[in-house]
Formats: structure tokens, sequence, C-alpha cells
């Protein structure tokens, strides 16, 4: 049966990321093949980032600029203009270096004099140099040659970014392209809009990749994975075009974007551009559309599954949500993930973020891997703990782990692993470690995990052995009392010890902030900020990242919010994406200006400045002194030592 279900083409549609595939393609490609699936699969994203940042790129953007006003050019753009012969003839030099296949090109780059600089590069002034003295010398010291050429050719490449946003597409991000299309919005008009307009630069380069990827595999599905909101208007721009090309060729949605914001879709003009949008984990609902394509499944039959149909008595088209019940495939028998066909040495390096932890996410070629389906805690009161992705936990053997990663190593040749998990579950990753070592397996890995109890400075060691590099969890609120209120089971007492467990045994710990939570006070938001401050004094945390709290449908939060202390505003109409939802909170905090200060505190906390002075110094408001002893989270380690 198998042998007669249709070719499958997945894309990774801009903008995911640049120095790694995306892995929902190659996750789905590895199991369609152990199914005996024909499944190929390309990233349109890198193919597009490529495409633009080439010399014929440039000189397409040249083309456009030079078509604009001069009085209307932007700063970036008319700087553009006036450097582009340096600029066509470093960029594809520059793209080289940056996929780590010209390292000797560092030595240029590094004199300052190679590549042309436009307004980013300001950003080298920041850094506090003596007279005379390199700038970047704190960050790379004296031999930090090709770190430092990175940060530079990366720089670069922003201001060409910021070209394309002035003079091209505003829209333009190397990850985020065009989101605040898709995010939260009740309405497909914004959508639909963008996508009837004429077709810029932008648009007209993906149309022409996409056209190439249907000729180079001719495929009888095509599955298109939207993991952000970011990601949704590149993916519909692909099946505009192929809709144009092969009208009668099914196209699928699926991906993070859809199970979070579409679980009510109910717009059939989004069915104008694909025909049929899953939810949840692929493998099923693929399994039951290929087979219903082939013949040998009726459309009753379809699994989580969207599709248009036409009301003949109201005369118009509706969206019909199938769901025939099925279990799910078990996560020991997804089988590896596969990077073939994926160019694995055409990926960028980029290095945005000097700091060593923060880093991570954008610069190095990892291999994906979950270590297991959903999480095991559940309970966080801010998390979509309702959806699949989260609720329906399942591990993995140490065994089957560990036979897909050297089967992925042996097909990539990387040996540096990346373990997306919500959170890892600290008994599979002790067993993981043991079984790594116990067959000699070397590999390089980090991921995310709470910051549990159950990570002992032993553990830690154990999992630092076994090639644990660097860690990521989240702290959150650093309040106890929000903490409790958030469910979280951990408290900030707790996570200084583990995190400096994770830290003397040499792992760089990265956590996850939060701000304006419900109840969350100025006075709460202060202590925070301390708290995080001790933290990085007292070496438990290398990195990290504060966001906004936002309260979803699919949360505790907004599922009962009267048990938070907030009410919910009425979410507008719509048929379109639902997820975030507003609130009204009693404490009335000015959560916009705490934001500014809490960012502004943690980017010079990761460069080690100010560590040492008072938190109030980064508030643009008055705020209250902190509450928290001064010397409180030194206190708790010291506590935690044996004696």
């Amino acid at each position: 049966m198998s042998a007669a279900l249709p070719r499958v083409l997945s894309l990774i549609p801009p903008m995911t990321q640049l120095n790694t595939p995306y892995p929902s393609t190659a996750y789905l490609t590895g199991f369609l093949r152990t199914r005996g699936v024909q499944a190929s699969q390309q990233d349109l994203a890198l193919g597009l980032v490529l495409r633009l940042f080439s010399r014929e790129g440039l000189a397409q953007i040249h083309e456009v600029v030079q078509a604009i006003d001069p009085a209307r050019r932007g700063p970036a753009s008319t700087a553009f203009v006036a450097g582009y012969e340096r600029y066509r003839a470093t960029i594809a030099p520059a793209i080289t270096f940056l996929q780590g296949r010209d390292p000797t090109l560092a030595h240029r780059i590094n004199t300052r004099g190679f590549l042309p600089e436009g307004a980013r590069f300001a950003s080298l002034d920041s850094y506090v140099a003596e007279d005379g003295e390199d700038p970047l010398a704190w960050a790379f010291g004296a031999l930090g040659l090709q770190d430092r050429a990175r940060h530079l050719a990366t720089l670069y490449l922003n201001d060409l970014a910021d070209v394309l946003r002035e003079s091209v597409d505003p829209r333009f991000e190397f990850v985020r392209y065009a989101e605040q299309l898709a995010t939260a919005q009740p309405h497909f008009d914004p959508l639909h809009d963008a996508l009837q307009a004429p077709p810029n630069l932008v648009d007209r380069l993906l149309a022409e990749l996409t056209e190439q990827a249907l000729a180079a595999h001719d495929p009888g599905v095509v599955l298109l994975s939207v993991p952000f909101p970011g990601a949704v208007y590149g993916a519909l721009r692909i099946a505009q075009t192929i809709r144009r090309l092969r009208p009668r060729l099914p196209i699928v949605l699926g991906g993070g974007f859809v199970n979070t914001e579409l679980r009510e879709l109910a717009e059939p003009r989004l069915f104008d551009y694909v025909d049929y949008v899953t939810l949840d984990a692929g493998e099923r609902p693929l399994l039951a559309l290929l087979e219903h394509l082939a013949g040998s499944r009726s459309r009753q039959r379809l699994v989580r599954c969207f599709v248009r149909e036409r009301d003949e008595a109201q005369g118009q088209d509706q969206v019909r949500y199938l769901n025939f019940s099925e279990p799910d495939v078990a996560f020991e028998d997804v089988g590896a993930p596969t990077w073939d066909g994926l160019p694995l040495r055409d990926y960028l390096s980029l290095l945005d973020m000097l700091n060593p932890m923060n880093r991570l996410w954008s610069d190095g070629r990892w291999n994906k891997l979950t270590v297991a389906q959903g999480c095991y805690w559940k309970k966080c009161s801010f998390c979509d703990i309702s959806l699949d992705y989260i609720s329906r936990y399942e591990a993995a053997s140490a065994k089957t782990l560990v036979d897909r990663i050297e089967a992925i190593v042996a097909e990539t040749g990387q040996t540096g692993f990346h373990f997306v998990d919500e959170a890892a579950p600290p008994k599979v990753l002790k067993a993981l470690a043991q079984e790594l070592l116990a067959r000699g397996v070397a590999i390089s890995w980090w991921g995310n995990v709470r910051f549990e109890k159950t990570f002992t400075p032993e553990l830690c060691r154990l999992l630092a052995d076994s090639g644990c590099i660097a860690i990521s969890g989240g702290l959150e609120v650093a309040s106890d009392r929000l903490l409790q209120l958030m469910k979280k089971g951990v408290s900030v007492d707790q996570v200084a010890r583990v995190t400096r467990a994770f830290a003397d045994a040499g792992v760089l710990v990265h956590a996850y902030l939060m701000y304006g939570f419900p109840t969350q006070t100025v006075q709460d938001t202060v202590d925070a900020l301390e708290y995080v401050r001790q933290l990085f004094e007292n070496g438990c945390i290398h990195s990290g990242f504060f966001h906004r709290f936002a309260c979803t449908v699919h949360s505790p939060v907004g599922r009962e919010p009267e048990a938070y202390g907030v009410r919910l505003l009425p979410l507008p109409p719509g048929r379109f994406a639902k997820n975030d939802v507003g609130f009204v909170d009693p404490t009335g905090t000015d959560h916009d200006a705490m934001g500014r200060a809490l960012k502004k505190a943690i980017y010079n906390f990761m460069h080690g400045i100010a560590l040492e002075q008072d938190i109030r110094r980064w508030f643009d408001v008055r705020v209250p002194k902190p509450t928290v002893a001064r010397h409180r989270i030194a206190k708790a380690l010291a506590a935690a030592e044996p004696r």
C-alpha cells in the first residue's frame, strides 16, 4: 500500500533560522521514509537568503534602490549606493566565510578595511576601550580571530538587511519575517491583502526558488511547515506560486503556529492557498492524508485536519474539522530524523551576541533532536499545557535515543546536538548520558530543562561528562510568591543551587525570565532583578532573556483567570488566528517601563557590567529599594555546601 502513496516534498519557508535547518521537515521526512514513502525536503528560507545576499542579488537590490528618488532613500540605502561596488565585491567572500568554507579570510575581515561598514558597526563604539586599544579586545582577546571576524561579518549582513527593509520590503527579517501579519491575528484580511499585492523583489526570488524546487522533486504532495508567525507569509507566498504552476497539486499546512493559533480555524479564504491544515504531531495526520490521496481512505477518516467544503444550502464555503479517532504514532517508533537533501555546508554561522551562551542559538550547525514528546511537568500556569505538544508526554529508551544520535552523526558528520524539548526530563537525560558514555559516543549537546532539585551536582557532572556544554531553563519571575502562583515547582534558592551545580560542572547556563505576570507589582519586579543580578554575580547563570508575559487561551491563566486575580478582555471576533488574549491586572503596574529597565540591565549583566551596583540605576522611573538581602543567593549557596 505504501508504494502507491504520493511523493512528498516538505518545505521550510522563510524565515526560520540560518545557522541550522529547522527540524520539522527532518523529523517528518525521516518518519515517512520508514513507512516506505518517497519523501524529500528543501530549505527555501536559506535558499532565499543566499539568493538575496549574492552578487546577483545585490545587483537586483541596487536596481530597486536606484529607482527611488535619492531624497526619499533611507540612510542605509544611501550608504549602500555609495559603497555598492565594495559590497558587490565582498558579498560572496563574506558569505563563504560565514559558511565556514574560507576561514583564512578572517585575517582580512579583522583589519576593518575589507568589509564596508554601515550603521550597525556603530554598536562597536559602545564597548569601552582605553585610548588606542581595540574596543573588542575584552570579548575576543588577542587570539579570537574567527569569532571576531564572524561578529564583524554579521554586522555587515545586518547593514544589508537594513537596506532591504528601507527599500524593498519593510517586513523583512532574518527570523521574524512579516510576523505582524499573522501573530494573534483574528482576521485573515492583512495576510490576504499582502498576498494580493504586487510581488516585490523578495517575493519574486522566493517564487523562482519554489518553481525550481517543484521541477527538481516533482512531488505529489507539498508540506509547508510554519513553526512561527514569522514563517506564515512566506509559506503562503510559496503556496501561491504552487497554485499558479500546478493548481491540482495538494498543499498541506502544519507546524507550531497552526497548532497554537489556528485550532478554531473558520476562514475559508486560507484554502485559496492550501488544501489541508493539520494539527499537532504530524505523523498520524499525514499518513491518513496520504492514504486518502492514494484512494485507500475516505475523506471522512482524515485525522486532525481542516478542509474547506461548500455549503450548498447557504451558498457559501465553510471550514470543516475532521478527526477520525486513531492513536498517535508512539515516540519510540517515529524513527530518526534525516537531513538528507538539505545543504548542510551552506548554513551561516552568525555571531550577533558576544555572550558565549547566547550565541548558541545563531552560531554553529546543530543537529536538532527531541529527547521526549511533550512535557513531563505540564503544570506551569503560563504554558499551553492543554495542547498536545505539551500534554502528551512520551519518552524513548536511552538505547533508541543513542541509536538515533549515531545515525544522525553518520549522516551529517556533525557531532553537535541541540535537544529541543520543552523541558528534557532529568531521568531520561541521566539514562542518555550513561548510554553515551557506555557506548563511547562523543558528542556535544545542549538543551532546555526545569531547574528542579533532581539536578544534583553529581548528575550535572555526569551530564557534562557525556557532552553537555550548555543548559537553558525557566527561572521566569525570580519571586517565590509568583513562582508558587505559576505552579513552577521551584524556588529561587533551589534555582540558584541547580544553576550553580551546572556552572561548577563547566556547563553554560541561560535563564528564561518573565515580567508582567498577573499580580506582579513594581516591588516584585525590582526584587526579581536583584535576584538575577546576584545569580550573575555568583556565577550561577551566564546569560538570560526577559520577555513580557502573554496570556494565551490555552494556558491555565487564560482558562481560569479568576484564580490569578485578573479579568480577561473579550477576544475580537474573527475566523483566523486565536491565541493571545488581553487582560486587566488590578495592580496597574506600568510593565512597559519595567521591561525597558530589565532588558537594559540584563544586557549589561551578560557582558559583566555593573554587577556590583544598585539595580535601581537601570530604571527610568523612581522605584523602591529591593527587599532582597544583598547576599541572599550567596548565603543560600553556602548553606547547601557539604560540611
